[in-house]
């Protein structure tokens, strides 16, 4: 999750919108509120840049973007090349020197164990302090490849900085030598295995978990019965991933978001019985203990998945700041 405006914003994303980082014009369509209703932003300057616009190029635009255009309450992320890539080092030094306090995270793409994470982190702690940072920068990391499944949880525990965990199928898929068709429609029963191990890994190391794209977008001159099917299957795909425990989901199109947003919004239930948690848990000082009311063991880890569901749910506007700062 992220901690955003010293500690009163706790934002568990359902969307995260990913765009080639390059653009301008996108960037504007990303902060739009009416046109993206996302709760997070991710510009990439890794696979979604070409070649010829790496380096400076895609970096000038990145911090134009960061620096003139206002995002609202979306939490703004940064994609990198990865750490392997010339183009890393700079990337980072780009955004962390000229866009100061403009973006809360980076997501870090093929990632292979925790050493990696341990890297970027340190890299943050010393660009934020040369450049003056106030805003301490959190880490997502995309988990795209069969190493870095089998050491999610070491990932995910290697910085305080880390905020989740993202499964990145299609890269992770292409290390496999796996048909690409399965990407689409029987995502969830060929890959519950790897999307059920991200979501464990993050929740045991406190995290949010993050679902990987649908790569299936319906065209304008598509008939209603064509959208009707893609929206369909867009729908499955996510109700069935927040089923096994994903927070939200990358989309890439805005539209792809109502569908998604939906499908990661606790019930008025869930929300409920959220609301109860928190408020028992706090009653009591915390700890571990019985609730005879419902019969439950009420502990931390139950207190921080009913704050993820309030958070959720607060991003979908049906609670609002008030007790706590948590709802009202």
């Amino acid at each position: 999750m992220f901690i955003l405006d010293q500690g009163a914003r706790v934002v568990v994303p359902r969307t995260e919108l990913t765009y080639p980082g390059h653009n301008l014009k996108l960037h504007q369509n990303a902060a739009d509120p009416l046109k993206s209703p996302v709760d997070h932003v991710m510009a990439d300057l890794e696979d979604a840049c070409p070649y010829e616009f790496k380096g400076d190029k895609s970096r000038g635009v990145m911090v134009e973007a960061l620096n003139s255009i206002d995002f609202g309450k979306k939490v703004v992320t940064v994609r990198p090349n990865n750490l392997r890539s010339e183009f890393f080092r700079g990337d980072m030094e780009a955004v962390m020197k000229q866009a100061v306090d403009k973006f809360h995270g980076v997501i870090v793409p093929k990632v292979w164990g925790a050493d990696d994470v341990k890297l970027v982190s340190e890299l943050l702690d010393e660009l934020e302090g040369k450049y003056g940072w106030k805003t301490k920068v959190a880490i997502e990391a995309l988990i795209e490849r069969p190493h870095a499944l089998e050491h999610a949880y070491e990932i995910g525990t290697a910085s305080p900085r880390m905020a989740g965990l993202i499964f990145g199928i299609a890269d992770y898929t292409a290390e496999l030598g796996g048909d690409p068709d399965l990407l689409l429609d029987r995502q969830n029963e060929v890959f519950y295995y790897e999307k059920k191990a991200v979501v464990t890994a993050a929740k045991a190391a406190g995290l949010h978990a993050i679902d990987n794209v649908y790569l299936r977008i319906w065209r304008k001159d598509d008939t209603p019965a064509v959208v009707a099917e893609v929206e369909e299957r867009l729908r499955r795909k996510n109700e069935g991933a927040a089923a096994i425990g994903m927070d939200g989901t990358w989309v890439i199109h805005p539209q792809q978001v109502k569908i998604s947003n939906e499908s990661y919004t606790p019930t008025e239930q869930q929300l409920e019985e959220a609301k109860y948690q928190l408020d028992f848990y706090h009653e009591r000082g915390g700890g571990s203990m019985f609730d005879p009311k419902t019969g439950q063991m009420i502990d931390e880890a139950t207190a921080k998945i009913a704050l993820m569901r309030v958070s959720k749910a607060y991003m979908a506007g049906l609670v609002k700041k008030g007790i706590r700062g948590l709802y009202g």
